[in-house]
This record gives structure tokens, C-alpha cells and sequence, in this order.
């Protein structure tokens, strides 16, 4: 029997080419905050490859600022195809319509079309959700509360909010509201939404720097400062904070009872004191027998980007 043998080829035929290897898929976030974009790349397990941001006057703003506070983050876009953006917006938003509806401090953003405007920005697919809702999400996916089903996490600074999910499902409708204006004192000071003893009014960096004026530690001092001067006054002035934060989360442990609350933002400046006074005011408002005794942990992050990995999660909710 004669064996023919096979022709010698020194190219392989197309169909036997190795395929290119494929292109690493890649993430976009934004958030959209008072008087702030900040906008990320990222991998499909939650890395930040790539980051930028801008700012703009939140006060005087004008649609036209904020189109060029958007177009100034768009860039990072550019680089490397994404699956989609997800924006964290503060305030009311409508995640069907890609709205963002009311925004107490930036009259710009009232009725603000930001999926459009950054669609035409990238090209990519948008989506929107408010940025309380969406840092849970990007806690649960990619941070600290991996494997819980029920935990909270917090933002803390100039824009204060509580996400919290609770037995795998997040406890806000769609563009739902962060708490920053539940009702802690009835006769409080006036808030930027027009009624009286909002959290907000007592839990922010505005009320701390307010309060430090008061107190003749200086105009402009951070939290970090604060805990960093040593000085008793300073002290008081930062528990203090601690409590009124604690205030709001207080209302969360009676409804929810969510064992894990977790600080992100300038909380981190406070240190272990600051973290210990609410953790020990919300183990006080335990009301059942049998209830997960409230733990507080502070997200270590030098940058926090837990809404941005939260934009990230809405992206992949939708592939």
C-alpha cells in the first residue's frame, strides 16, 4: 500500500490560524457629586486601571459647566472599548429616563440628561443610579461586605448616605434617597431642602467645620486635623461628629438591624476613637434579644472608590 503524504505547508491554513487573543474587557464608572466628576476604567474584577476627574462650581453652575465637567472626564474613556459606564449620582435620579431630578446644592443638575450627554461623550452604553444605592453594590461585589446578604455602608464627608442591603436586596427604589434627609432633630437647623434637623445638617463636613469655628479651633480644619492636634477641645468637637453620625445610622439598626456597617469617606480621618464611639452607640439602640451586635468597619482605601466599583457592578447587572 502506497501512503501518500501530505503537502509541506510553511503557512497554516486560515482555519488553523491561532485566534488573536481576545481584548480584556473593561468597566467604566462615574461619580457625580456637588461640585465633582471623578470617572475609572475598570477590570471586569473590580481594579481601577485608569482614573481622572474634574471639577465645577456646585453653586453657580451651569448645564453648560456641567457638560464640561463630563467632557473633561470623558477622556479616559478613549483609550480602551468598555461594556458600559454606570454613574453614581448624588441626589434624585430616574434610572428609566436617565435623569438626574433634584439636586438640593447644584441647581444645574435639575433635570440634568446625564446618560444622553455622556453617551454622546463615549459612545458606550450609559447607565444611572443614585450613589447611595449603588456603593452598597459596589461593597457587596467587590469590598468588604462580600458574602453577607444584609450590611450598610456609609458615605461620610460633604455628601453624607446610607445604602443597605438586606437579605441580597437593596432596601431604596430605583434612584432611591440616601437618608441624608431623615428627620434627626425636630428642631434643628434648616436644610438646603427646606425643613428642619435633617441628618445632613449635623453630619457633614460643613457642620463640622461650623462647628470648630464655634468652638475657636480654626475656619477651614479637617477632620483629620482635628484628631490630629491632640488638643481635648478638638477631641470633644470629633466625638461629637461621631454621635450625630451615629444618629442616622441609629435609625437604620432599628429598621434593619444590618450587624455591618460599613465607613467610607472622611470617616477614615477619624481614627479608632471616632470608629468605637459609633459603633458603640449603635450596639446601644440593640432593641431584640437576639439581634447581630452592629460592627463598624472604616474602608482602609487611601482613594475611597467604592461608588465607582458600584458603577462598575450596574454596568455588569446589565450585560
Amino acid at each position: 500500500m502506497v501512503h501518500k503524504s501530505s503537502p509541506l505547508r510553511l503557512v497554516p491554513d486560515a482555519a488553523e490560524q491561532p485566534l488573536a487573543p481576545a481584548a480584556p474587557r473593561r468597566l467604566g464608572a462615574v461619580e457625580l457629586v456637588p461640585g465633582r466628576v471623578r470617572a475609572a476604567v475598570l477590570s471586569m474584577a473590580g481594579q481601577v486601571l485608569d482614573r481622572t476627574e474634574s471639577s465645577y462650581d456646585a453653586a453657580t453652575a451651569t448645564p453648560a459647566d456641567i457638560d464640561g465637567a463630563l467632557a473633561g472626564v470623558a477622556g479616559v474613556f478613549a483609550d480602551g472599548e468598555v461594556q458600559g459606564i454606570g454613574v453614581a449620582a448624588a441626589g434624585l435620579v430616574d434610572p428609566l429616563t436617565g435623569l438626574i431630578l433634584e439636586v438640593n446644592d447644584v441647581p444645574a443638575l435639575h433635570g440634568y440628561p446625564v446618560t444622553e450627554r455622556l453617551g454622546a461623550l463615549t459612545g458606550a452604553g450609559v447607565h444611572l443610579e443614585h450613589r447611595a444605592r449603588l456603593q452598597v453594590l459596589g461593597d457587596r461585589w467587590f469590598g468588604a461586605g462580600r458574602g453577607r446578604r444584609t450590611f450598610a455602608s456609609v458615605s461620610t464627608g460633604e455628601v453624607l448616605g446610607v445604602g443597605v442591603l438586606y437579605d441580597g436586596e437593596v432596601m431604596a427604589p430605583p434612584g432611591g434617597r440616601s437618608g441624608a434627609h431623615m428627620t434627626v432633630s425636630a428642631s434643628g437647623e434648616r436644610c438646603t431642602c427646606g425643613n428642619r434637623g435633617c441628618w445632613k445638617t449635623l453630619a457633614t463636613t460643613g457642620w463640622l467645620r461650623s462647628r470648630a469655628r464655634a468652638a475657636g479651633l480654626g475656619a477651614a480644619v479637617s477632620l483629620a486635623e482635628l484628631v490630629g492636634s491632640g488638643d481635648a477641645l478638638a477631641g470633644r468637637v470629633v466625638e461629637e461628629y461621631a454621635h450625630n453620625l451615629a444618629l442616622g445610622l441609629v435609625n437604620v439598626q432599628q429598621l434593619f438591624a444590618p450587624g455591618l456597617f460599613i465607613l467610607h469617606g472622611e470617616a477614615r480621618d477619624g481614627g479608632e476613637r471616632f470608629r468605637t464611639v459609633v459603633e458603640e452607640r449603635l450596639r446601644d439602640a440593640v432593641a431584640f434579644a437576639g439581634a447581630e451586635q452592629p460592627r463598624v468597619l472604616v474602608g482602609a482605601a487611601a482613594v475611597d472608590d467604592v461608588a465607582l466599583l458600584g458603577g462598575a457592578g450596574l454596568v455588569l447587572s446589565h450585560l
